[in-house]
């Protein structure tokens, strides 16, 4: 069969050059201490313009202008001490120098330290600080270490992308989260020194683990076998998300019996980070062990526990930062002298996994995999939903206890009471001189409502989600020859999502009443139509209850073609994956579709990408990859309101994915670039939010879900990295990124809300109405900055000590636009017919897309280390900008203003009382770092 596969591609293949004989120098290049295959290192032939890289498996291959004689070869990498090896090259005959070997230069530790995205920005979902999964990643393209290491801090994200185009795996398994699609980072968060051993993709290039996203994919590896043996301690200062962090971690390396152990401990804390009220604490534990039964097999078995605990910082409209400052906080308060913040994020998912590697041959390897993840997310919040039954209906709903409610915010009383200025000011003297959570005043109204017989006004509640995944998979890969390599993957993931919210602090109180306050009939205000009325403790679940099941199978082949001018790869993949929604409790407002299993929802996907890399010589290099991938939407944007029914988006289907980028490479000894022009359309993607609207239909206030559907996005852009070796102490380093990304059509937009007389009468039906188009073409999706660049040079001493710094530029970075208003409720009165007084040139100035100033941050870094016999100690300091620069990183509208009155009049203020919420990036902030190498 495999001489079939072999005669069979080489046939369709057979029009590629083969080159005749010749001279050639062939070899790879080794870890000194795992000794795996090494991929990007730099090998050049010294006193020529000859050099080229290793390719995935660590190999290379000179066959052009070799010269005769004694020659030397240099090889490199960043990471690693640069080596020289000296051979002789006779003509006509090929120079063979396999297994060359590089050790890590302990004093190179930049790129472990310097990232910047701490766990917040990465796993926030309110935030939208989203970031491309692998930037973690060390790469030897410079624009990837770039985007991670100085652009991150401005939630920048590649070509524009969410982290959900981007697979992370660990040990070949898949750590996407299927209920977003995007990694949850935290899960593995400070276990620095086990899992920087990574295998990079960048975009739509070939992986030997999976048929991946537009954004690459990234493999960790954590097998004991390929860890350092040794020990290190590591402590760490910060003031940007935790103040302290230690870590320790000791690998055995192979000992008698083929045994190997790795072990890590680590911990991160702190009473607050840049922002007020931000607590971190965090714990982090892995252990793994493997078995090398014989030459040919191995087991090995994996385990890690990271669970964290951090308090999350507040977006926060213009008129409260020009209050207080970038670091406020809405979110906490003082109590009993201690700062408590109301929104805690909470993750504790352990993960196992078990891993058997198997040798079929020298060229042939099989690697099967079984996961689990277990545990739970919790996101707390505080609720004023709490109420009493008077005369068989619920009474109750009190002030929303948010200071930046905008009923107490100066903006509102100058827009209600322009003729008494007093009320503003003494709204904001009260606000300047507090404006944060009273929990005092919670407790006081908890604690007199319950004297008088009555149940809790407010609670302090976690919204969870208890997830059970089991991965199963198994990824063959075969050497066909020197030329073609076969990769394929069978993968199956299954999930048990259990969804509901729980009491966790009754302030005061011992009970709190289970039914929607702000309900207007007492059935449809039942959270439970079979538990009515239902009294509820700390520790009990209420509110929502729901499970979600997922079942994903998936596989993909894929082969890549190796010669001396041309390399190529073509890979395929399907899925099929079915989602399901069981109901726990029987929804008042949706008594008959929200009960039991609903249907069950089946999607196919399919992926074709092809891609060809074209070595003019060894310094030019072209490169052109191609792909289109249909999948299904995430569990996220597939049901319209989980928590209350069965519904799902209306017309849902796959999203559409094509995308395609081409390059140019250059290398030498010197300088170092690449050149890259990229183009993405995804069509038929959906995105669900949730928030208070007024103006729907009339003047009522409701709490909805927004669904847009069958939405077009475009992205296009460039992106240029180089790096220069000025000298062999100086580097000079520029890096661009220039991108539009836009909507790129009409989409459909629907809204839904509790199914009660006052949505009834505003023209839902069943909850449910259709909004027709939101006029969303063309403008800029809020992405980061479209556009971002750095400069920057690094100073490397020969004394083991270095300094460098970058000065980043960002442009072109918008707010997130409201659809609803740009729908047809923004034109129309309540009584369904146009706004008499609509007036177009005003309308089209108030639905212009707030653009962000530029901004410039400058980061300044620097290390030296010592080497003590054996052992080794490293110092790490960064400061990142420096300068001190105010900038706003995002922000979203708020939709509340629903029409052209209300949007009008509320811009008409000088201080708008529903303006857009932001998002400000860090003032000037440090990191240090003492690391112990045993």
């Amino acid at each position: 069969m495999k001489k079939i596969l072999l005669i069979f591609l080489l046939g369709v293949f057979s029009f590629f050059p083969v080159s005749a004989q010749q001279t050639q120098i062939k070899g790879s290049v080794r870890d000194a201490v795992s000794f795996e295959l090494i991929p990007d290192v730099i090998v050049e032939i010294e006193g020529t313009e000859l050099n080229t890289i290793t390719g995935d498996k660590g190999g290379f291959l000179f066959a052009f202008n070799v010269p005769f004689g004694e020659q030397v070869l240099r090889i490199s990498k960043i990471g690693y001490i640069t080596k020289r090896f000296p051979i002789v090259v006779y003509e006509n005959q090929t120079v063979k120098i396999f297994d060359m070997t590089l050790e890590v230069d302990d004093s190179s530790s930049e790129e472990l330290f310097t990232i910047t995205l701490s766990d917040d920005q990465l796993d926030n979902d309110e935030s939208g600080a989203d970031n491309i999964a692998g930037l973690l990643a060390s790469s030897m393209n410079v624009f990837q270490r770039t985007a991670a290491f100085e652009f991150s801090s401005s939630f920048f994200r590649v070509r524009g992308l969410d982290s959900e185009h981007g697979s992370v795996l660990i040990n070949g398994i898949e750590m996407n989260k299927l209920f977003n699609g995007r990694p949850q980072w935290s899960n593995w968060g400070g276990l620095n020194d086990v899992v920087r051993n990574q295998e990079l993709t960048v975009g739509l290039a070939p992986s030997n683990y999976n048929f991946g996203g537009i954004l690459g994919t990234t493999n960790i590896n954590v097998r004991a076998t390929q860890a350092r043996p040794g020990g290190r301690i590591t402590y760490s200062s910060s003031n940007r998300s935790y103040t302290n962090r230690l870590m320790a971690t000791y690998a055995s390396g192979l000992i008698e019996g083929d045994w190997a152990f790795t072990v890590s401990i680590g911990r991160r804390w702190g009473n607050e980070g840049f922002q007020d009220g931000t607590l971190y604490d965090s714990n982090s534990f892995f252990a793994s062990v493997e078995k090398k039964i014989n030459d040919k097999h191995s087991l090995s078995f994996t385990s890690i526990y990271a669970p964290n605990r951090r308090g999350k910082s507040s977006p926060n409209t213009q008129e409260v930062f020009d209050l207080k400052d970038i670091k406020y906080n809405e979110y906490w308060g003082w109590q009993n002298g201690e700062k408590r913040n109301s929104r805690i994020k909470e993750v504790d998912e352990p993960i196992i996994m078990l891993n058997h590697y198997w040798d079929l041959s020298s060229k042939t390897k099989l690697n099967t995999n079984i996961g689990y993840q277990f545990g739970k997310i919790g996101n707390s919040r505080l609720s004023n939903n709490g109420t009493d039954l008077v005369n068989g209906f619920p009474e109750g709903g009190a002030l929303n206890p948010s200071p930046t409610y905008y009923q107490k915010l100066p903006s509102y009383a100058l827009r209600n009471f322009p003729d008494d200025t007093s009320i503003a000011y003494g709204l904001q003297q009260q606000f300047l001189n507090d404006g944060q959570i009273d929990w005092n005043a919670l407790y006081e109204a908890n604690i007199l409502n319950a004297q008088n017989g009555g149940n809790a006004i407010y609670a302090l509640y976690e919204d969870r989600s208890d997830d059970k995944q089991l991965t199963l998979n198994t990824i063959f890969s075969s050497e066909l020859n020197d030329n073609i390599l076969v990769n394929a993957a069978l993968n199956y993931r299954s999930l048990k999502s259990e969804n509901f919210a729980e009491i966790i602090d009754l302030l005061g109180a011992t009970t709190f009443l289970d039914v929607d306050a702000f309900a207007t009939n007492i059935n449809e205000a039942q959270n439970d139509l079979l538990n009515p009325n239902r009294l509820v403790g700390e520790g009990d679940r209420f509110a929502y209850n729901y499970n979600l099941f997922a079942d994903i199978i998936s596989g993909y082949a894929q082969a890549q073609f190796k010669y001396n001018k041309i390399d190529f790869y073509l890979s395929g993949s399907i899925t099929n994956t079915q989602y399901q929604r069981d109901g726990i409790y029987q929804n008042g407002g949706f008594p008959d579709n929200s009960l039991g299993k609903g249907d069950k929802l089946k999607f196919a996907g399919i992926g074709a990408k092809g891609g060809l890399t074209y070595k003019l010589t060894g310094k030019h290099v072209f490169d052109i990859n191609a792909g289109y991938i249909t999948r299904a939407p995430s569990l996220r944007n597939t049901y319209s309101n989980a928590r209350e029914n069965h519904n799902v988006v209306p017309n849902i289907t796959e999203e559409k994915i094509l995308s395609s980028d081409v390059s140019y490479i250059f290398r030498s000894p010197k300088v170092n670039a690449k050149l890259t022009g990229y183009y993405t359309k995804i069509e038929d993607a959906n995105e669900i939010s949730f928030f208070f609207a007024d103006g729907i239909g009339g003047d009522n206030t409701a709490f909805i879900q927004e669904i847009l559907q069958g939405i077009d996005k475009r992205h296009i852009g460039g992106e240029l990295g180089v790096e220069a070796q000025i000298t062999p102490t100086i580097k000079l380093r520029g890096v661009a990124s220039v991108g539009q990304f836009t909507y790129d059509n009409n989409p459909n937009l629907f809204l839904t809300t509790e199914a009660d007389d006052e949505s009834i009468a505003a023209g839902f039906v069943n909850g449910f109405k259709d909004f027709g188009k939101s006029n969303l073409k063309d403008y800029k999706l809020a992405a980061g900055p479209h556009r971002a660049y750095s400069v920057g040079f690094e100073y490397r001493d020969p004394d083991y000590w270095w300094v460098a710094a970058t000065a980043n530029f960002f442009t072109n970075t918008y707010v997130d636009v409201s659809p609803l208003i740009r729908s047809e409720n923004f034109t129309t009165d309540f009584d369904g017919n146009p706004f008499n007084d609509y007036d177009e040139d005003l309308a089209r100035e108030l639905l212009k897309q707030e653009r962000f100033d530029d901004y410039m941050v400058v980061n300044l870094i620097g290390g030296k280390s010592w080497k003590l016999g054996d052992k080794y100690v490293s110092i790490f300091a960064s400061i990142n900008n420096l300068l001190d620069e105010v900038y706003k990183t995002g922000g979203f509208e708020q939709g509340r203003n629903a029409n052209f009155r209300q949007l009008r009049d509320d811009k008409n203020l000088d201080t708008p009382v529903f303006g857009s919420r932001y998002w400000y990036g860090r003032g000037t902030t440090y990191f240090v770092n003492v690391n112990f190498r045993l």
